[in-house]
């Protein structure tokens, strides 16, 4: 149990879960719809600031909506989309990779290149071209996201597949006949693990930027739907008066992000020092 005396592990496990537990229960532990609008307490301040009060914990936005219920729920919409999109990637570059490595030669060269024409580019631009693209809804942030993020995985992935492909156990699983797709699905993958958990985890809090950099410029998850990027953007026009708008939601953002992003750094130098760069 010397996993649980390790602070760095500790703490951004701590928090994620809190996160995931939050989004999963939403809906439950709300004190207020997240839509529910009080006109004559609007923009209240939080409670420990004159006018605030604990019926309104966090304070309410311009419509009179309670800010701590509607950070509850960003933060499941924020960590659903964020999540789905790393899972529609992540299928889809591993699958990719996985092929790639074990067919080589001309396939591999393509696939390859096709996937270098994705890294060349900012991944962020080109979600936002492709939000853009389609409209703002939930499904177009999953989408660009996950269409943005696959050429990592595949690259990521192909790299392990190549040096597992040498291996004893794999010749050996060929010498004995079996079929392509069992090599891969009882032999490689199984090997991948690791990998694909420590790029999935430093991942998440990519993801959970980029949805709420496409909600901040209104590309991504549409209002009244509470999401934390467009939360953010909201508050910006009352910034001076209406602090709270902004702060508790970027808040969100950065201690969510920054979890993830530790928690993988662990994973990664515990489970594949490899991915150092990544």
């Amino acid at each position: 149990m010397h996993v649980l005396r390790d602070l760095r592990f500790v703490f951004p496990a701590t928090i994620a879960l809190i996160v995931i537990i939050v989004a999963v229960t939403a809906p439950w532990i709300a004190p207020r719809s997240y839509y529910e609008m009080t006109l004559p307490h609007k923009l209240r301040p939080p409670f420990w600031q004159q006018g605030g009060s604990l019926k309104y914990p966090l304070g309410t936005d311009s419509l009179g909506r309670d800010i701590l219920s509607r950070m509850i729920g960003g933060t499941r919409i924020s960590l659903v989309a964020s999540m789905l999109s790393i899972l529609i990637g992540a299928v889809v570059g591993i699958s990719i990779g996985v092929f790639s490595a074990y067919r080589g030669g001309v396939v591999d060269a393509v696939l390859m290149r096709v996937c270098d024409g994705f890294l060349s580019f900012p991944m962020i631009l080109l979600a936002l071209i492709l939000a853009i693209a389609t409209g703002p809804s939930m499904r177009t942030v999953v989408l660009a996201i996950g269409l943005v993020v696959w050429a990592r995985y595949a690259r990521v992935i192909r790299s392990e597949a190549l040096s597992l492909k040498e291996r004893d156990f794999v010749a050996y699983a060929r010498m004995v006949r079996c079929s392509e797709l069992r090599v891969l699905m009882r032999h490689l993958l199984p090997n991948l693990m690791g990998s694909i958990l420590v790029l999935a985890t430093l991942q998440v809090g990519w993801a959970i930027v980029v949805e709420a950099s496409l909600s901040f410029i209104g590309a991504g998850i549409p209002p009244p739907q509470p999401s934390w990027g467009s939360m953010v953007a909201a508050g910006r026009e009352y910034i001076g008066m209406a602090w709270w708008l902004t702060f508790f939601p970027g808040m969100a953002i950065a201690i969510t992000v920054l979890s993830f992003n530790f928690l993988g750094d662990w994973l990664r130098d515990h489970l594949d020092p490899k991915l150092r760069e990544v």
